[in-house]
């Protein structure tokens, strides 16, 4: 059996966890959308037409940023077609995703569904076919109070009060050659510049994201967010980073997909501070890692014009939930620089919960490890010293097992989070919290099964669940604790003396 000792100091902080890295995303793109959050004539739709099954399985996420329209769809919208009168609006072709949209649903009603769910519109503006008074109309609309043409015409919309959306994209992927009006990164640096100018005199309250790397992949990574940074460095608020993960049939490496994410993230933190040394400021940079899942591209299929059309819904595995596992603990670990992260999306595409139209919903394998970091990774983030075997993928040595760990002083807690990425043996795996006095556990769960290809289904929707663990009731300084081999585990500790 191997062996893992994670020694716990109370005094070895890293970061308050800002609440925004358990954000999500919701794109008009597929479902969505339509028959994703919103569907008129459903059994339980509600008033508006969006579903309640949905609604529910969102606030269980406790998500308080949703960042809304896009995405690639972004970088072609004409706001104002999702305003007014809904008979009145037209009826689009949507050219990044080749859909037809409908604008039934604008940003009016995605403000009403956020505030249902209990979450935030984190606003984007579009800096591909659009202009700097394109979005500062869009900014005027959302969060003027009252008494100009664009604030009067939203409270005639039936929203007397603004929006108040406080953090704004600005742009989407704007690197990548798949962006319409794909920009190279001076251009865009420049026309964000001016962007976020017309932003912070219109709101002063708002922060602005800029768009970093569409991956750390890109041959332009990270010449790209080192030029942006040079034109935005004071103004902006977040540079944004994006990574998907796939399964390339190397199980090992797939399980180290976590590694790959921190190297990318440090790789950003580095650029970005190379800019700040360059300007010579006081100021530091964060990231808003705005786009992260596992996504299997190649599965992608060609589809004619329609209006949501069932693309890019992927059916998620055991397997997969657990390398959603591993990322989240990599933001985690690097709450000190990351601020916002949003796992893309929240509904049918690339998603955790998955819809049938005029049917049910459930809950995907994947939501399970993103909720538990949303429930449970609110606090201080400690840095553990682990001492334990690593084994080599292409990503570099991966940890047998990977952990993270909040303290919440409020609530007199200490929550550990680890994967286990180990496919044969249990593992011991002994904590060491002495610095604490004596803390007795109160739950442990675990996500584990025999057959990593199992996925939740219309069916058998908890096929993959997570199950309560017997738990020591004895309070102590160290516990020893048998993990099972590919498992993603939940510990809560209660502090007690």
């Amino acid at each position: 059996m191997d062996e893992v000792r994670v020694c716990v100091e109370k005094a070895f902080t890293l970061a308050q966890v800002d609440e925004r890295l358990f954000s999500s995303f919701i794109e008009h793109l597929g479902r969505a959308i339509y028959t994703g959050i919103y569907e008129p004539g459903h059994p339980l739709a509600d008033e508006q037409g969006f579903r309640t099954d949905v609604i529910d399985f969102v606030k269980d996420l406790r998500v308080p940023l949703i960042r809304y329209p896009g995405g690639n769809f972004l970088s072609g919208y004409r706001w104002m077609d999702g305003i007014g009168p809904k008979e009145k609006r037209p009826v689009r072709l949507d050219v990044a995703w080749k859909t037809l949209e409908p604008n039934e649903i604008g940003i009016g009603e995605f403000y009403d569904w956020t505030r249902k769910v209990g979450s935030k519109v984190m606003g984007s503006v579009n800096m591909g076919t659009g202009t700097v008074q394109d979005a500062a109309d869009f900014f005027e609309y959302c969060n003027y109070p009252g008494g100009t043409y664009l604030s009067d015409l939203r409270r005639q919309n039936g929203h007397d009060a603004p929006f108040d959306i406080r953090t704004w994209c600005i742009g989407n992927e704007m690197d990548g050659h798949w962006q319409i009006c794909h920009l190279d990164a001076a251009d865009y640096g420049k026309k964000a510049l001016e962007t976020i100018k017309m932003l912070k005199w219109i709101d002063p309250q708002s922060e602005a994201v800029v768009c970093g790397s569409s991956s750390g992949l890109m041959k332009s990574f990270p010449e790209w967010d080192r030029i942006v940074l040079e034109h935005t460095y004071e103004k902006a608020d977040f540079i944004s980073l994006h990574r998907y993960y796939e399964n390339f049939d190397n199980d090992d490496d797939f399980l180290a997909s976590f590694v790959e994410l921190g190297t990318y993230i440090k790789a950003a933190i580095a650029t970005a501070d190379y800019v700040k040394a360059l300007k010579r400021s006081a100021k530091t940079m964060y990231l808003s890692l705005d786009e992260w899942n596992v996504w299997y591209q190649r599965r992608q299929e060609p589809h004619d014009w329609q209006k949501a059309p069932s693309i890019l819904e992927d059916h998620y595995s055991l397997l997969d939930a657990l390398v959603v596992g591993g990322l989240g603990l990599t933001l985690l670990n690097n709450a000190n620089r990351v601020k916002i992260a949003c796992l893309a999306q929240l509904v049918n595409v690339i998603a955790p919960i998955f819809t049938k139209e005029g049917g049910s919903a459930i809950r995907q394998t994947i939501y399970y490890p993103f909720r538990d970091i949303s429930l449970h990774g609110r606090g201080v983030v400690l840095t553990p010293v682990v001492h334990g075997p690593k084994k080599e993928t292409k990503y570099g040595d991966c940890p047998l097992v990977e952990t993270a760990v909040i303290h919440d002083e409020e609530g007199k807690t200490v929550t550990v989070f680890c994967l286990n990425t180990g496919k044969n043996d249990l593992v011991e795996f002994t904590l060491d919290m002495r610095s604490f006095g004596k803390l007795r556990m109160s739950f442990w769960t675990c996500l584990t099964g025999k057959d990593l290809s199992a996925e939740n289904t219309f069916e058998k929707p908890n096929a993959v669940n997570p199950r309560n663990m017997p738990v020591e009731k004895t309070a102590a300084s160290t516990f020893s604790i048998t993990l099972p081999p590919l498992s993603w585990n939940v510990m809560k500790f209660a502090i007690v003396s």
